[in-house]
This record gives C-alpha cells, structure tokens and sequence, in this order.
C-alpha cells in the first residue's frame, strides 16, 4: 500500500462549484487502476481542500501521475498551490489499529 495526499486552495470557484466539480470527477476516480481509495478533502476554515489516496502500491501512483486526468487536475485553472506528498504503509501497526480504511 502506498498514500499520497495532495493540498490546494481554491481560485475564482466558489466552495459549492468546487463540489459539484467533484461529483462529476468522482467517477472518473473510481476507474483508476490502483488506486484503492480517494478520501476528498475540504476545510472551509483555512480554505484548504485535496485528497488522501490509497494506492496499491508506489507504482500505481507514479501511472496515474503519467495519465490524462492527473494532468487535468495538476493544471486545473481554479485550483491554486497543489502540493502532493507520498508516503509508505507501515502495515503492521497500521493493522493493529483496524488496518487501512
């Protein structure tokens, strides 16, 4: 397992579009190979919002990064500052606390 979080602010799109462009991507998710989970992300407060994904592993990340729909999202006028960071599952304790999501 491999997890990627990926960071943004919102530009010129107000919190409810930003939704509705969500909901319309969300499928488009759920087809990528690999990627077990999308956990989307929104705090109101700091104006914060992205993703926690759960990947099969490393590899199924670095794919995604290569496809049309990670590139559409990178480059996306009204997202702001994207950041993502990667990290390993330490499996073992992770599954004494009831494993992954």
């Amino acid at each position: 397992m491999h997890i990627q979080i990926i960071n943004f602010e919102l530009k010129g799109v107000s919190e409810a579009d930003y939704a509705g462009l969500c909901d319309n991507l969300a499928p488009s998710f759920a087809a990528v190979p690999g990627l077990v989970r999308k956990i989307w992300l929104a705090n109101s407060e700091t104006g914060t919002y992205g993703g926690v994904y759960v990947w099969k592993d490393k590899q199924s990340m670095e794919d995604f990064a290569q496809t049309d729909l990670f590139r559409s999202v990178a480059t996306h006028p009204n997202l702001d500052g994207v950041t993502s960071t990667d990290f390993g599952v330490l499996l073992g304790p992770t599954e004494v606390n009831n494993g992954l999501i």
